[in-house]
């Protein structure tokens, strides 16, 4: 059974389009998190007309990042955050349990990331996993170009600025990321704040995000087809 994990962002759309011109029948799926932009249902959306096929979405019965850290009691850690094992990791293995298949999985990851793709292979090593853009040697930027090309709109979140279409708010982002939520999404960074404090846990490990000074990290730069600007953070 193929499966693409289907993350709405650039790289996922483009990964998948590729595996289903190779497999022609595979398996769409993208876990839903309330924390991501409303601009990407319009994008998942726009993606099915693509691919000319129906996206699954699952969802966490916690639903968001607040909540899954505030259940865990703690943000992030050496071994990974608790947003990411609780709202897709438990999800994905909940799909596999019910489905009892062996898979073959598509990833994402673009031609710089292939460290991550040998760790994927490393820990995931019951199922067999395919990378469509290191394969193809398609860059970030290149990904861009494809999707514009496709007459698709990209997410919101690339065009405010950001380096992927991930959460609003991710607490595995840096401090320049942060200060820019800061400003683009103030609500988001009083309540990540709030929550820190609640639980008794940090995402920076010097100090508390409320004590974030707005001259530290660098600036996230947008990336755009004809460019190859990535997120700068510390």
């Amino acid at each position: 059974m193929v499966v693409s994990w289907f993350s709405a962002g650039i790289s996922s759309a483009v990964a998948t389009k590729i595996a289903i011109e190779k497999h022609r029948n595979i398996k769409i799926i993208y876990i839903h998190i309330e924390d991501q932009h409303s601009d990407t249902l319009r994008f998942i959306k726009d993606c099915e007309i693509w691919f000319n096929q129906e996206i699954e979405i699952l969802q966490s019965e916690l639903k968001n990042v607040d909540n899954a850290c505030r259940k865990s009691g703690f943000v992030n850690s050496p071994y990974g955050a608790s947003c990411t094992r609780l709202l897709k990791k438990r999800v994905r293995k909940e799909y596999e349990m019910d489905i009892n298949k062996e898979f073959i999985y598509i990833w994402g990851f673009d031609y710089s990331e292939k460290n991550r793709a040998d760790r994927i292979i490393e820990t995931m090593n019951d199922n067999e996993h395919e990378f469509p853009l290191i394969d193809n040697l398609i860059d970030k930027q290149s990904a861009h170009g494809i999707i514009e090309n496709a007459n698709i709109k990209r997410p919101a979140m690339y065009d405010i600025g950001y380096p992927n279409n991930n959460c609003i708010g991710c607490i595995k982002g840096g401090m320049g990321y942060w200060n820019k939520i800061r400003k683009d999404f103030p609500d988001v960074f009083n309540k990540r704040c709030k929550m820190e404090r609640d639980i008794g846990r940090k995402i920076f490990k010097e100090f508390h995000l409320d004590e974030l000074k707005d001259n530290m990290g660098n600036n996230c730069k947008i990336i755009v087809p004809d460019c190859g600007l990535f997120c700068e953070k510390i």
